[in-house]
């Protein structure tokens, strides 16, 4: 079968996902130059410019932007019939390509290098970022994010324990300082705030026996990196509030000790998601399945 037609859609996707001739090439596994002129001669058949080049940058142009958006789905649908018409091998092989957030994927990482010892011949390409994204627009077979933030429209496998979030500070610290007894005790405290990916700053979130508080802490530190904010706390400059896996080390090492245990229920558990197809991939049905076998 001649799939170079393929080849050269495939390649839209890569460009138009990186904005970028270099790393796509590098997904890819071919040179720049070579898929340039891939490009190119698409685009001189086809009579139109599929995207906007500069030395500097590459974007899509509007004809490209339709063109993309048309040929994804498409393609995944080929990319499908393809695998399940082909796929008669013991051993799944080819790459997964998976979107989650950095602290999930830090959360779920020893399970995924189990699988890729499993299956020698699967690669995954694992792509972090704060913000959720269409899985299927973006060209991603699967995403991992808590359970309340998945599309309804996806199906779902549970990928951890339930989370719960911590206060903490440093036992020099609550040596100069009155824990909290409640939520709005935090006002008297200092407190490292956290930024989410929208750029908000969040408010603590708290619960108990049907109240529900949220509180704006003050403090003279914001920062969006849970490393850096258990360091934060470890030098006494305040509170913060991270999940108990975030901070699993530090409790244990007693470096940080909790307060307001009492306020601060479990929520929801991590999943993999996945568009609801008729034909899931290979790779990703061996994923599912070494999930099911941790029984989360």
């Amino acid at each position: 079968m001649n799939t170079s037609g393929l080849n050269e859609l495939e390649a839209v996707l890569a460009v138009a996902r990186h904005r970028s001739f270099r790393a796509a090439a590098t997904e890819l596994e071919v040179s720049t130059s070579a898929l340039s002129h891939s490009i190119a001669a698409l685009e001189a058949r086809m009579g139109v410019r599929l995207f906007n080049r500069t030395t500097r940058s590459v974007s899509l142009s509007e004809v490209g932007a339709e063109f993309v958006s048309t040929i994804t789905p498409a393609l995944s649908t080929i990319r499908e019939a393809l695998e399940h018409a082909g796929n008669r091998q013991t051993a799944p092989s080819g790459t997964l390509r998976l979107n989650t957030s950095a602290g999930a994927a830090k959360q779920v990482m020893s399970l995924l290098l189990e699988y890729l010892r499993r299956y020698p011949k699967m690669k995954l390409d694992i792509v972090t970022e704060g913000r959720l994204v269409d899985i299927v627009a973006q060209g991603f077979d699967a995403g991992i994010r808590l359970g309340d933030s998945i599309p309804q429209d996806m199906i779902a496998v549970d990928i951890s324990p339930r989370q719960r979030f911590a206060v903490l500070g440093s036992p020099a610290y609550f040596a100069e300082n009155p824990a909290p007894l409640t939520p709005l005790d935090l006002s008297a405290h200092p407190c490292i705030r956290s930024r989410m990916p929208s750029g908000a700053i969040y408010r603590w979130e708290f619960e108990r026996h049907g109240e529900t508080i949220a509180v704006d802490v003050q403090g003279a530190l914001t920062l969006d990196n849970p490393t850096l904010m258990l360091e934060a706390a470890r030098a006494g400059l305040g509170l913060v509030y991270l999940t108990e896996w975030n901070a699993a080390a530090d409790l244990a090492a007693g470096s940080l000790v909790r307060a307001l245990e009492d306020w601060t229920p479990s929520f929801d558990k991590l999943r993999l998601y996945y568009p609801g197809r008729r034909h899931v991939p290979a790779g990703l049905r061996a994923l599912i399945e070494l999930i099911k076998e941790k029984d989360f």
